[in-house]
């Protein structure tokens, strides 16, 4: 009879057990995505379901110089996840007061089944992977005069005189494009954009006299630390990036459409071609719910 009895409880224990497991309201979200970068202190990412049209947040995780997140699993309502149609991932200020997703939309998705795969050009992230972006520049200083210091100059031209040098996607908000020389090493600004035919938002290298209003910047005066004005680029390596707005780093985003090493024997005035290289600069990945 005790066991009979004993036997009876475990029953109806496990059958109680089972009935508050389903009726849990959490299901488990997994990302798996590589490329991402370190934002420093003061952003971090965060993933959105869109449910019924509207963004719920999964959560917020950080990156490491290594590329590894801070957190690859997230608890979320099962009947968002059951219901979500696409994931969107974002980069938030931090800490973050707003419940609101920001413009700076780095991927995104749409979920068949349990998964989603994510890539920077889906139309809620970026919209576009770059693949048919192109250019090219002339090393030249015009804000010093003829025959100054010719190569201590960068300018993403197309001829000269002076042309259009960039074919680039229109960006999306929470984007800019934006220019750079790697001098002895130490990444050097050439200033933000949102389109390659006018100028660029910097002139703080230029010298006094005129430049061209296109993207570029003489490196005359006003040298950042580690690096010595004038300098000669030939050698160095330039590229174009696409950076989330606002920007705290001083250093190129993982977004690169365009980059190039500028030849050893680079003559100034001389047109050369950028490399598209977006397909090496992506963060890609996948969700599962």
């Amino acid at each position: 009879m005790y066991s009979k009895i004993t036997f009876a409880l475990i029953v109806c224990a496990t059958i109680f057990s089972s009935c508050k497991k389903d009726k849990s309201t959490n299901g488990n979200l997994a990302l798996n995505i590589v490329g991402l970068e370190d934002l420093g202190s003061n952003f971090r990412y965060e993933g959105w379901l869109i449910v019924n049209g509207k963004p719920v947040t999964t959560g917020t995780f950080s990156v490491n110089a290594s590329g590894v997140l801070s957190a690859n699993s997230f608890t979320v309502n099962k009947n968002d996840l059951s219901s979500a149609t696409k994931f969107v991932l974002t980069i938030e200020p931090y800490p973050d007061n707003d419940p609101a997703p920001t413009a700076t939309h780095i991927l995104a998705g749409d979920f068949n089944n349990s998964t989603a795969s994510l890539t920077i050009g889906a139309p809620e992230a970026l919209g576009n992977n770059f693949s048919t972006a192109k250019g090219s520049y002339v090393l030249a200083t015009p804000s010093d005069g003829m025959n100054n210091n010719e190569k201590s100059g960068i300018w993403f031209l197309g001829s000269l005189p002076p042309t259009v040098g960039l074919t680039l996607p229109t960006l999306p908000a929470g984007w800019k494009y934006e220019g750079w020389a790697v001098i002895n090493g130490v990444p050097v600004s050439t200033g933000t954009f949102l389109t390659a035919s006018g100028a660029d938002a910097f002139a703080g290298y230029s010298g006094t006299m005129g430049v061209p209003t296109f993207p570029g910047e003489d490196f005359i005066i006003n040298a950042p630390t580690g690096v010595n004005f004038p300098t000669n680029l030939a050698g160095a390596v330039t590229a174009i990036s696409i950076e989330p707005s606002p920007d705290n780093s001083s250093k190129p985003f993982v977004l690169k459409p365009l980059t190039a090493t500028i030849p050893t024997n680079a003559a100034d005035h001389v047109v050369y071609q950028l490399n598209n290289t977006a397909a090496n600069n992506a963060p890609t990945g996948t969700v599962s719910r």
